[in-house]
């Protein structure tokens, strides 16, 4: 699968972008105490969604591709953010679902691996994967 993505930036205020990226657009901002207007989620936030987003839509589609007894896959990315300078140190997914057992654990290694962001961040930055609960995972 060689070949690029293109995502395009535009200023639409003091402190707001619109980041497109084919059909899709979502805008790109600060929070209103760091200068921004909050009008969108900001870069950092998107990098871990990014990263979120990466790994289960491989996980959704190696789940559906073995017809695995496996629902309502949920992931959360949390960051640890480090200064001087400002960069994430860090960064951990934690997975939930309903059915799965050992074919769930594979099933996410599988994913890992064919997870573009995962195999850029890889050796980079901290990565890891839990599969269970973490203290604040959104409800279904």
């Amino acid at each position: 699968m060689a070949g690029e993505i293109t995502v395009n930036l535009r200023q639409i205020s003091a402190a707001t972008a619109e980041a497109t990226a084919g059909n899709h657009r979502v805008l790109v901002d600060r929070p209103v105490a760091k200068g921004g207007t909050d009008a969108g989620p900001m870069g950092g936030e998107l990098f871990l969604a990014a990263i979120g987003g990466c790994f289960m839509s491989n996980l959704l589609a190696a789940i559906r591709a073995r017809n695995a007894p496996i629902s309502h896959v949920n992931a959360q990315v949390k960051g640890r953010i480090e200064d001087a300078p400002a960069r994430f140190a860090a960064v951990k997914l934690w997975v939930t679902a309903d059915g799965g057992g050992d074919e769930l654990q594979h099933l996410v290694q599988i994913a890992d691996r064919g997870c573009i962001m995962m195999n850029t961040l890889r050796d980079k930055l901290d990565v890891s994967i839990e599969i269970g609960a973490s203290e604040s995972l959104i409800e279904r």
